[in-house]
């Protein structure tokens, strides 16, 4: 029997920051942008993608997110994400559901969707009215055959590709390997809620890895890492990024449960990030989340945890006035709430 691999706090949140781009920045490249998506960027939050993107990646600019490598979709829980074009049925076909209900369903808002629109592109408020259905279209995405492009202030544009070539239980498999490369340790059940997929789906996307999953104990319990990351989880510590100010919904902190008490460990802190409607961006400094930012329009209001020194709120200051937004008129402003 395999022994299990005991991870502290700090070896986990290093690793995460590790594989997850969040050091030195990658330069741009097609590659870089797909390993920066490599669990999918959350674009809930208008262009909170490009900002993901900005925290990793040198040189991102306000059209980053269109690179021709790049592509939208209906992702994880049905949200809005950017994923490399070349990972597209991983985060749609891979959530395929299991039960015949559910695939009924999201077939069937497929044919909708494939009879009404024969190749052209529309809102989906104006497939909406046309075919007499809302939100339940997103159930489409799931046959790999719906792509969309959001850019924030107006209404979804969706249009159909071609069915995936691969088996929905092989794009299950490497979505879950994509989960534990993140967001590891973690587990089938971590990764059902992530993924919006139900328990014996992920169950059995972690059973088809077992034989590439090494066990670990961490300071939550019994976990799962991929074998090939234990070098990176047991590497030397390497120089942190002095600031970065991560979106809303960032890979990093899209947490739940016990997790999020693994990364912020203070109960008034986390509700401070996780608030019950809109999440803030999480400031992350020299490794750690330190506080909170929301921004409006030029303006990038700073709300720390703790007294901070000036040469990081200089740090912090810098990487705002970087941040590669669209259609500002002036230069950013930022307040600081502390």
């Amino acid at each position: 029997m395999q022994s299990r691999l005991d991870l502290t706090r700090k070896q986990i949140l290093a690793f995460r920051r590790r594989v997850g781009g969040l050091g030195e920045r990658m330069p741009q490249t097609s590659e870089s942008l797909r390993r920066a998506a490599w669990a999918g960027l959350q674009d809930s939050m208008p262009r909170a993608a490009l900002l993901s993107l900005h925290a990793r990646i040198e040189g991102v600019e306000p059209s980053t997110w269109e690179d021709p490598s790049l592509a939208q979709l209906w992702g994880p829980r049905y949200n809005a994400y950017v994923v490399a074009k070349a990972d597209f049925a991983l985060f749609s076909l891979g959530r395929f559901p299991e039960t015949a209900k559910g695939r009924e369903r999201a077939e069937r808002m497929a044919e909708l969707l494939h009879s009404h629109l024969r190749g052209a592109r529309k809102t989906d408020r104006e497939i909406g009215r046309a075919v007499g259905i809302g939100n339940s279209m997103r159930y489409a995405a799931t046959t790999g055959t719906i792509a969309i492009r959001w850019e924030g202030a107006r209404a979804p544009v969706v249009w159909t590709v071609a069915v995936p070539e691969i088996d929905p239980a092989d794009a299950c498999r490497e979505l879950a390997r994509r989960y534990l490369h993140i967001f590891g340790p973690a587990t089938a059940q971590g990764f059902a809620r992530w993924a919006g997929i139900s328990r014996r789906s992920a169950t059995e996307a972690f059973s088809s890895l077992e034989g590439s999953l090494l066990p670990v104990r961490s300071p939550l319990g019994d976990e799962w890492l991929l074998a090939d990351d234990e070098p990176a989880v047991r590497a030397a510590e390497t120089p942190e990024a002095p600031a970065r100010l991560l979106p809303s919904g960032d890979a990093y902190f899209l947490l739940d449960g016990a997790q999020r008490e693994l990364l912020v460990p203070r109960e008034d802190q986390r509700q401070r990030l996780w608030t019950p409607r809109v999440w803030p961006g999480a400031l992350l400094v020299d490794g750690e989340i330190r506080g909170t930012w929301r921004r409006a329009q030029h303006t990038v209001r700073i709300d720390t945890w703790a007294r901070l020194s000036r040469g990081t709120r200089d740090a912090i200051e810098t990487e705002a006035n970087s941040l590669p937004l669209p259609g500002l008129d002036r230069p950013i402003a930022v307040v600081w709430s502390t």
